[in-house]
């Protein structure tokens, strides 16, 4: 147990791949808390995906010894899908390491996290990373962050995590520059729980930051927010594993396994208190999370809905953000309608559930919530655009708009403004971080910025732009339901609602698309977009051919005729009954139309 004065509590704050989980791996092995023999690349990284795709999906907390002190240090996600998340570790700690990529300068990702870290009012030490890489700028992103932070040229350190120089310099930094923990040990408890788990064999873990207070094994805990009570059964820190401890004091960040059953039952932000001692009030800040998309998840078998049910209630054991309930489709069947923080958190969850459940799933175009005023002035909220009711008894449609942040370098501005304009978005600000850095604030609908905005944005900027949004207020639009039919049947796994002024060019683009997708049939099948029963596009796949008279030869061409009749009249049969089969990749035509 190490006295307050001694404990430094920092995260790692940076936009993807600027070498923030390369750093950590390298102050794990500068302060001896792994052996080298143990030692991994990305070695709090313990997902295979977040290995995989090269980024921190959750955040890993992990006390190290340097000298007299204890570095606890929370090595945080960088994507935008999970910034509430990093808000929370924030919180738990009195400074962070600003890690910008000395290739890439400043990123939107990287600002919006250095305004978190200011609001939550952290020391900022900042970190030039990648001085190595022969295409590093230092001078150039050097003045970017002089700029962001107001500090002077000799406060950046310049490291290159992957070799180890300086990073020596980064743990003194740490030791100077970093305040003690601010805590009172008379009070009563008081800990922040900024992340949980689940663990199959001892139920919730939580990990914390002791605010106020102390606790001890076995001691009778209460969780503010969510009003459940528990038991410590073990304490601890992480060394990166679970070390146990008797007690975690004023300051300490650690691990608490409870006897709780589900992470619902303490979410992120919530403010542990001893049962028989209980604070005047809670930690502030606790907010429940919110997901921004929504998406049907189907098995592609009705057979697994009983295998996928199971795995959804395990994965949301882990995962506190992921809200799901059942639905049921004409076309796909019994599946499940789930709540996201983002496209990134989506395909995540998609992947986790193939590989570790082993099922084979069908997942629908993403889609926000939206806000319907009924005629009779009642309100409603709807997940999915089959829900819409009928457009006589809709008074308004109200749908969400997000306030948003772009940086890219000057030269490719007109385009970026453009690109904001197409996705009904409006402009509100621009501010230039140096000579070649502009920052773009501007409001658009989140539907529109949901599929393929970011992409666009890098095609723009030549992959030099990055983006960051916040969910800001719903607004009454011009919207519709667009409806896709297949072969005169309604689907309404493809159904969206879209701007009444972008319905026809989306109509005729996702129609064009299902024709490639959708194979041929021995009839001719008509693909069409509609409007309240108007129809806006179509697109037809014709029929297989199938020569019924090459058996044929020679004699009357009456023959022929014949067998052609027939064929023809088979076909209209066929029309009338026949069933079309849609893949699976049609029900994503949305999230690739335009590749």
């Amino acid at each position: 147990m190490s006295s307050q004065s001694n404990i430094r509590n920092f995260c790692i704050i940076a936009h993807i791949d600027h070498g923030k989980s390369t750093l950590a791996d390298r102050l794990l092995e500068l302060t001896g808390t792994v052996e080298k023999r143990q030692m991994r690349e990305q070695l709090l990284d313990r997902m295979d995906l977040e290995r995989e795709k090269g980024i921190t999906i959750k955040l890993q907390p992990v006390r190290m010894n340097y000298q007299k002190y204890e570095l606890n240090l929370i090595d945080t996600p960088g994507h935008v899908d999970f910034s509430y998340e990093v808000s929370r570790s924030l919180e738990a700690c009195e400074g962070a390491l600003l890690v910008v990529d000395a290739t890439q300068g400043i990123q939107a990702q990287t600002l919006a996290n250095v305004y978190l870290a200011m609001a939550a009012d952290l020391h900022i030490v900042p970190v030039l990373n990648k001085i190595d890489l022969p295409a590093a700028d230092i001078g150039k992103v050097s003045k970017e962050i002089i700029s962001l932070l107001g500090c002077k040229e000799s406060d950046i350190l310049q490291i290159s995590a992957k070799t180890g120089e300086g990073v020596e310099k980064v743990l003194e930094r740490i030791v100077l520059d970093i305040p003690e923990p601010k805590g009172d040990k008379q009070k009563p408890l008081r800990a922040l729980v900024f992340d949980s788990m689940y663990d199959d064999y001892r139920g919730v873990i939580l990990f914390v930051r002791v605010v106020d207070g102390s606790i001890n094994k076995n001691q009778k805990i209460k969780l503010m927010a969510a009003n459940s009570n528990g038991i410590a059964l073990e304490i601890g820190a992480l060394t990166p594993d679970m070390s146990e401890r008797p007690l975690l004091d004023t300051g300490e960040i650690g691990y608490i396994v409870t006897n709780l059953k589900s992470v619902h039952e303490a979410k992120v932000g919530d403010t542990i208190a001893s049962v028989d001692n209980l604070p005047n009030q809670a930690l502030p800040g606790y907010k429940e999370v919110q997901p921004f998309v929504y998406a049907g998840i189907f098995p592609s078998s009705n057979e697994d809905y009983h295998e996928l049910k199971d795995a959804l209630e395990k994965l949301a054991l882990n995962d506190c953000a992921l809200v799901y309930e059942p639905e049921n489709s004409q076309v796909l069947g019994f599946g499940f309608r789930i709540g996201f923080l983002g496209l990134l958190h989506m395909d995540i969850v998609k992947e986790r559930l193939e590989r570790e459940y082993n099922l084979e799933l069908i997942i629908t175009n993403p889609s926000t919530e939206y806000e319907i005023v009924l005629q009779n002035q009642s309100e409603i909220t709807i997940k999915n655009a089959a829900d819409l009711p009928d457009a006589s008894k809709v008074l308004e449609i109200r749908e969400p708009w997000i306030k948003g942040e772009i940086v890219s370098p000057k030269e490719y501005l007109g385009g970026v403004l453009q690109h904001i304009i197409n996705s009904r978005g409006h402009q509100k600000h621009i501010d230039y971080v140096d000579n070649h850095l502009s920052l773009i604030e501007f409001e658009a609908p989140l539907a529109n910025v949901l599929t393929d905005f970011y992409d666009q944005l890098k095609s723009i900027t030549s992959g030099y732009g990055s983006f960051n949004y916040d969910l800001d207020d719903y607004r009454a639009g011009d919207l519709v339901r667009l409806d896709f039919l297949v072969a005169g049947e309604r689907v309404d796994a493809l159904s969206i609602i879209t701007h009444r002024n972008q319905s026809m060019r989306m109509g005729r683009e996702t129609v064009e698309k299902l024709r490639e997708v959708i194979p041929k049939q021995l009839f001719q099948v008509s693909l069409q977009a509609a409007i309240n029963g108007k129809i806006i596009a179509r697109e037809n796949i014709q029929a297989l051919k199938k020569n019924v008279t090459g058996h044929l030869y020679g004699g009357d061409v009456s023959r022929k005729k014949k067998l052609w009749a027939k064929q023809k009249r088979g076909k209209a049969r066929m029309k009338k009954f026949g069933k079309v089969e849609i893949p699976n990749e049609a029900f994503t035509v949305l999230l690739n139309r335009d590749k």
